[in-house]
Parts: C-alpha cells; structure tokens; sequence
C-alpha cells in the first residue's frame, strides 16, 4: 500500500537500505540523470539492480536530465543497457525521451517527472495515455491543491517525504564562470559544500554545486513530512520518496528506517500524533546539523503562492 523509494550514494548503502526494508532503489549516472547522490559506473548500475532483484524489490533509473541533441543521440544506447540488465523502470520528462522510446521499441516503464511542472491531475492523466505507471509531482505544491491532485489523478503520485528541494538549474557553470571571473580556481561539486545568502537574509542558505547538467541550487530548508503522514494516506499518496544528496551514509540509512518503522505502524493501525512528534524529533537528530527542515509548500495558504 505505501512505496518506500530511496536514493543510493554506494552499494554498501544500498544493502543497508534493502536490509532495513525499501521497495526501491533509484539510482543512475549524471550523463542522464540529475542531483543523485553518486553517479554509477554501468558495471555497478548492474550489480545494484541484481542486488535488488535478488531482494525481491525493484529499481528505478534517473533518465530525468535536461537532454539537449548531443544527449539526446546518445540515449537509445543506454536505454538498451538498462533494458538489458532488466530495470524495472525509469523516471523521465523530456517527451523527446519517451519517443524515443517508442520509436526504437526500447520501452521502458517509466515514471513521469516533469519538476516543478507537475501540478495538475491533467497532465498525469494525459502521460498515463501515452504510458506512464506514476508521476512525480511538484515539491511547490500546499496540502489543498495536494488533495485535488492526488483525488482526480489516474496515476500513483509520487512525493518527497524527505530530503532537499532543487529550486533552480541552469545548464551554464555559473559556478565555474564565478571563480573565472574572481581569478580563484576551486572545485565546484556538492561535496565542496558552497551555498549563497540572499544579501537581504543572512539567515538564508542556499546550497548551491555544478556538474556536468549545470549549476544547481537548493531551497533553505530540507523537506520533512513526519507530522503529517497520515495525511498522505488520506489523500491516497502512498508512493514515498526519500532523497539522501544532502544527508550521507549511515544517517540516511536510519532515519529511512525510522520511516518505515512509521509506515508499517500506519498499516497496522498503530499510528498517532504522539509516535508522530517522536519520528519528527528522531529525524532532527540525524538530519545534517548545517541544515533546516520544515515541510517547504506543505502548510502554506494557496493563495500566498506568486
């Protein structure tokens, strides 16, 4: 009833992850897919699948860059790959993608995610014609628009329960252009940790790093759902995503395991505000002391959103 799916930064962390109880593994190479925690060889994409399916749960392939023609001419070779290896399915927006797909007769089932485009029940309705088996909506989304959405779609939607919200990307090194221009040199990748504060708001922080899809930048505050579960059950949202790109290794591991010590307690009637103010206090434990949480567009008035 309720789908645990999690980013992947190692292999070692995927066995942990499948021991503690995912259903799916979602994972890739940046060449394809955006702001994974680690980008896999093909050897290791391989082996993370059969590690999976040997488990008896499924996996999910980031093909969700912005593809631009050079991408786009390289994409049915990987395609068979994944198809050859047996994925269970991809995530992808780029409709040229998905013609590809078709027209090579290398389908894939695929998850339909579009960003920050995703908010209406229409438009997953409309991808559900053309093939789709979910869609990933909109982080910019409150709890009454949720509640339309999640009502009238055809489709299981996805949603982020917990991790970090991409508020803007651009294909450019804006990051790279930066130090060009202040003559310092400088990596520019996630681990170098860089952010940017609105001059205004030094309480802002904006993580912000560059790889080979562009410069990529992070809302102030990570997402955390824990208070309100339930209320995604109500709502008939029961395809859970856990994004780990900001909070590494064994700290990811157990607070996913604290959710699905939640989700099992959901279907068996166990739930309560109280266990509820407990998972919210145990992920603020094990959540990156240098960054916030709250529950982004969750609880704001529709109306306020510009």
């Amino acid at each position: 009833m309720i789908k645990i799916i999690t980013t992947v930064e190692s292999i070692e962390q995927a066995e942990q992850l499948l021991e503690a109880g995912v259903d799916e593994l979602y994972f890739g190479q940046d060449e394809f897919g955006l702001r994974l925690p680690n980008s896999f060889n093909r050897e290791d994409q391989e082996k993370l699948t059969k590690m999976a399916h040997d488990a008896g749960k499924t996996v999910s392939i980031a093909v969700n860059a912005i593809l631009h023609n050079e991408d786009i001419e390289k994409l049915p070779e990987y395609l068979e790959f994944l198809k050859s290896i047996k994925v269970d399915s991809i995530t992808v927006g780029d409709p040229g993608a998905i013609h590809i797909m078709r027209k090579n007769d290398l389908f894939i089932p695929f998850r339909y995610d579009a960003q920050v485009m995703v908010t209406n029940s229409r438009q997953i309705n409309f991808w559900k014609e053309r093939g789709a088996i979910e869609a990933v909506i909109a982080r910019e989304l409150p709890k009454e628009e949720l509640e339309k959405l999640a009502k009238n779609s055809k489709l299981p939607v996805e949603m982020l329960v917990y991790g970090a919200t991409c508020i803007q990307q651009s294909r450019r090194p804006l990051l790279q252009n930066y130090f060009n221009y202040i003559k310092k040199y400088d990596s520019y990748g996630k681990e170098r940790g860089f952010f940017i504060s609105d001059p205004n708001d030094s309480s802002t922080h904006y993580s912000v790093y560059q790889d080979i899809n562009g410069t990529h930048t992070f809302a102030n505050n990570d997402i955390n759902m824990s208070l309100h579960l339930l209320d995604l059950v109500k709502m008939g949202i029961f395809t859970w995503k856990f994004d780990g790109i900001f909070t590494p290794g064994k700290n990811f591991v157990e607070i996913v395991k604290l959710f699905i010590k939640a989700k099992n307690e959901i279907l068996n009637r166990e739930w309560n505000s109280d266990k509820a103010k407990v998972l919210n206090e145990s992920v603020k434990m094990l959540h990156p002391k240098n960054r916030g949480m709250d529950t982004g567009f969750y609880m704001i008035d529709p109306s306020m959103i510009r």
